[in-house]
């Protein structure tokens, strides 16, 4: 990001602010200037004037009319007096404008603030702020900011305390995944604007490379091949060119820092220690170790703003309180106060008691809008307006159409008549509806629901009572088993943060689902003489939190879950709910302060083995936060600056010439379809031509928007709003939608995806050239369930049997794709598969627990074996479903297919199935690298 170009408006608009609140004698004395200089000038041409018409209606000789002569006589006198006075004035005017020169500073760094704040409605609807407030928050900074003896450090201090005075104005409406970016944001911006920050370095940061010549990985034991890639790439920047040579003479140093607990703070071997400043080694830890670069940031905007910007900026509900009271007192009749609502969570409770505090209890109106409820609010408003009362209007967002008239009522407050105590409180989630005016003008909160086990069981326990522990006449089991209740909620409450290793799609379960359960659970120990536990797992699990879920895997994996928290085990006090013992059942005798003091020893942070899942899900989860945050930055990026030298045009250029170079002509159909006739006991010569034509229908739209790009670059065609994105998509490393629409489900980075589009259309042609293959690719397939369908038709038509009355048997391969050289006689061999969760031993011959920092491994081949009438297997297998991209969510198509799921196959292993199932074990066709 490059500041405008100085002077710009809004720059010298802000100067013009400092100036007057800083020096308001240089600014009275610059208009005083302004003013005499004026006079001065009239004066002189009042004499000009007089000159002149003197001269024109003299008669006879002008030499003899004395009162001419007297004019020119003063009028010279008064025009050396006056340029002495604009000599002095020129040079006062110097000196003031030296003096402004020195508060740039000033301007410079709120410039850079404003557009790091107004650049955030691009992450979220509701990050809309106006330059009312920003202009506000600048004016208070220049009051409140520590004087100084010299110009200098004033300007320090005053930069100093804006910077952070915004900053911590702003996080609180910012939700939590967002703080750290902005903070970041803001570093990076002020870095780059004082030349410390390369623009093509950080490019790198944000959306990777691409790599110019593969070579072999050196160290495959240990180095994944997305890491080696991203060496190589990172070697295409100038101060990094020796890097990758380096590294291989390295290995042992690199591999240190690659295993290390934190690897962001290790020294890095070789020269590069001492050669590469704090920024550029975030660079080297992207390659080597993503799940640390949130870490790194941390410590980078440590050292270069301050500390306290990485220090927790709490809005969690136990903060929700004293913050209300730090909003309030900023607060206006004029001004709308919004929390803006994450699912799960609703601050209504807390602000009836801040009502309290406030003795205003009893001049509280609330309101929750939806349909028809428009004009009682409309009512209460006015009525409160002239009465100062406050007014609660609850979920903005369920009523979008009513939203206009909120904003109307809101600007025609009349500030004069309004009654100081009024105030309008609304909450919302986040929803493009909801009226820029308000937002801009209004004080916003976020609020969001506890993260943690910890944190979710504390609030759980903390809306109980003893009365209520001891109100059952089971007291003993329903203190047990409402504890394991709790920790199961705050189960799936947490697994959403690991994304599909979670669940396949993120639940938003609430408090209302745990709270039915509760009473459902008294109800049932209540009135049967024994613990239904049937009844119990199926109301739970089936019903209140299975209500949301709409993923039959996801459902599989809930009633497992709950399997380990309602069952007779855990009435024992000695049960343990997770390998390490740390979470544990306790003594049923404790009161409610025994249970809360339990819950305040557990771990802040939780450990991946509650939930079930490997190690390695911390992993996948940190990996995950630094790619959406990079991700984010990448949404914010102005698309004019230049890189080292290299506009954005020309690197967009560059990028859509070399991937043009790489594509290969469309496939020649009619010789496919020549050689691959439709036989009605052959359907894979169908499956083969249905490729064909999909994958040269994507081949043809890359290759046209890119000549079309390439012509809009030299201004020979107008540049399209679509071709503009798919330019901005090009420059970020990313897949243009223009060519996704077209595409199979990928998300892999552009610079992979090509390689991996020239990988699928060479496998094609390996099969047009040499027959069908022994082995089929099944990530190369554009809809591999028609290749599945196609397997099926072949042997039903070669049996004679009906095809809805076959299924697949599975059976795992001990032999690699080369020593497979001829098909089986029935069904097929595929490969290409990637375990996540788990992998595969092939001296077991089962599934195995995935070795540490080893995210995907690769799956053997598995020979999918047409049987008919197939009954399901014993317990030595686990159901493992595969998918074709690391999403694990598909929307079903119009053909009934998912875009996403593939089919399930079964892979034997000694540990109950189970535990697979709450590992999240998956097999993946296409990573995301």
């Amino acid at each position: 990001m490059v500041s405008p170009a100085p002077g710009s408006g809004l720059e010298d608009q802000l100067l013009g602010q400092v100036i007057a609140e800083e020096r308001p004698d240089l600014e009275e004395a610059k208009n005083q200037l302004i003013v005499s200089n004026a006079k001065m000038r009239q004066e002189l041409k009042d004499i000009e004037d007089q000159i002149l018409y003197r001269l024109s209606s003299s008669e006879g000789n002008p030499v003899d009319d004395m009162e001419l002569i007297k004019v020119l006589e003063a009028s010279k006198m008064k025009a050396a007096e006056i340029q002495a006075k604009v000599r002095i004035a020129e040079q006062t005017e110097k000196d003031i404008d030296l003096t402004r020169m020195e508060y740039i500073p000033v301007a410079v760094r709120t410039q850079i603030l404003f557009f790091c704040m107004s650049d955030l409605a691009n992450v979220d609807p509701m990050y809309q702020y106006s330059l009312e407030w920003f202009l506000n928050i600048f004016l208070s900074g220049i009051a409140n900011s520590e004087r100084a003896d010299n110009l200098k450090k004033r300007i320090a201090n005053i930069n100093r305390y804006l910077t952070y005075n915004l900053y911590s104005n702003i996080c609180r409406s910012l939700f939590e995944k967002h703080k750290l970016m902005f903070a970041f944001l803001l570093c990076a911006r002020i870095m780059m604007n004082e030349g410390k920050v390369n623009q093509s370095e950080w490019r790198y940061l944000l959306s990777g490379g691409s790599v110019p010549v593969m070579s072999e990985n050196p160290a495959p034991d240990w180095l994944s091949d997305r890491a080696w890639r991203d060496v190589l790439a990172l070697s295409n920047l100038p101060a990094f060119s020796s890097f990758a040579l380096d590294f291989v003479k390295h290995l042992s140093e690199f591999r240190a820092i690659f295993d290390s607990f934190e690897p962001h703070r290790e020294p890095l071997p070789g020269i590069w220690d001492q050669y590469l400043d704090q920024f550029q080694k975030l660079l080297v830890l992207r390659c080597l170790r993503g799940d640390k670069v949130t870490n790194a940031m941390q410590d980078f905007v440590a050292t270069n703003l301050e500390p306290r910007f990485i220090e927790p900026q709490a809005n969690h509900f136990a903060a929700l309180t004293a913050n209300l009271s730090v909003v309030f007192k900023d607060s206006n009749p004029t001004m709308p106060l919004i929390f803006v609502l994450s699912p799960g969570t609703d601050p209504a409770a807390d602000l009836y008691k801040f009502a309290e505090e406030m003795k205003f209890s009893k001049k509280l109106s609330a309101i929750s809008l939806g349909q028809g409820q428009g004009p009682r609010a409309e009512a209460m408003m006015r009525s409160s307006i002239e009465r100062g009362k406050w007014v609660f209007f609850q979920n903005c967002h369920l009523a979008p159409s009513w939203m206009p008239a909120l904003e109307r009522l809101i600007e025609h407050i009349n500030p004069d008549k309004v009654h100081r105590d009024f105030r309008l409180w609304l909450t919302s989630l986040p929803s493009n509806k909801f009226p820029v005016s308000i937002l801009q003008n209004g004080s916003k909160m976020t609020i969001e629901p506890p993260r943690g086990v910890k944190a979710n069981l504390l609030k759980s326990y903390s809306s109980l009572s003893d009365d209520f522990l001891n109100s059952c006449h089971k007291v003993m089991e329903f203190k047990c088993l409402l504890l394991s209740l709790c920790l199961f909620h705050g189960n799936a409450l947490e697994r959403r943060k690991f994304g599909p290793l979670g669940f396949n799609i993120p639940y938003e379960f609430t408090d209302g689902d745990l709270r039915i359960c509760i009473s459902q659970l008294k109800m049932f120990l209540d009135e049967y003489d024994h613990i239904p536990y049937k009844v119990l797992k199926y109301t739970a699990g089936e019903i209140n939190y299975g209500g949301r879920v709409t993923d039959d895997w996801d459902r599989r994996c809930v009633m497992n879950i709950l399997e380990d928290f309602y069952s007779p085990s855990v009435l024992f006090p000695e049960h343990s709910y997770s390998a390490s013992g740390i979470y544990h059942q306790i003594q049923p005798t404790y009161d409610l302060n025994g249970y809360l003091s339990y819950i305040k020893s557990l771990p802040l942070n939780d450990m991946p083995e509650i939930f079930g899942l490997h190690d390695n899900a911390n992993i996948t989860f940190a990996q995950n936060e630094t790619y959406t945050l990079l991700g984010t930055i990448v949404q914010l990026q102005p698309k004019s600056s230049s890189i080292g030298g290299q506009s954005w045009e020309e690197v967009v250029e560059d990028v859509a010439q070399i991937v043009l170079l790489k594509l290969p002509e469309p496939i020649n159909l009619q010789q496919v379809m020549n050689k691959y006739p439709v036989l009605y006991e052959e359907s894979m010569n169908t499956v083969l031509v249905q490729e064909v034509i999909r994958y040269n229908r994507l081949l043809q739209v890359i290759t046209q928007t890119l000549r079309d790009l390439l012509k809009a670059l030299k201004g020979l065609v107008v540049m399209s709003s679509q071709l503009e994105l798919m330019a901005a998509s090009l420059y970020n490393n990313t897949v243009p939608e223009l060519w996704n629409a077209k595409a199979y489900p990928s998300l892999k980075p552009l610079s992979s995806w090509v390689m991996d589009l020239l990988q699928r259309v060479d496998f094609l042609q390996t099969w047009i050239d040499g027959g069908i293959p022994a082995v089929f690719w099944i990530s190369g397939f554009f809809f591999p369930q028609a290749f599945l369908t196609g397997t099926l038709q072949n042997y039903a038509r070669k049996s004679v049997i009906s095809i809805d009355t076959i299924s697949f048997d599975f059976k795992v391969m001990h032999e690699s794709a080369s020593e497979l050289k001829t098909r089986p006689k029935d069904g097929c061999f595929i490969h290409g598969l990637f375990l996540e969760g788990a992998r595969w031993d092939p001296l077991a011959f089962q599934l195995a627990e995935s070795r540490p920092k080893e995210l995907y491994t690769e799956m053997a081949i598995i020979w999918l074996l047409p049987t008919p009438n197939r009954k399901a297997q014993d317990q030595a297998f686990y159901l493992c479903p595969i998918y074709k991209t690391l999403t694990r969510a598909g929307t079903l198509s119009t053909t009934g297919h998912s875009t996403n799921y593939v089919i399930a196959v079964e892979i034997p292993t000694d540990q109950p199935q189970r535990h697979w199932i709450k590992r999240g074990v998956a097999l993946i066709c296409a990573l995301d690298y």
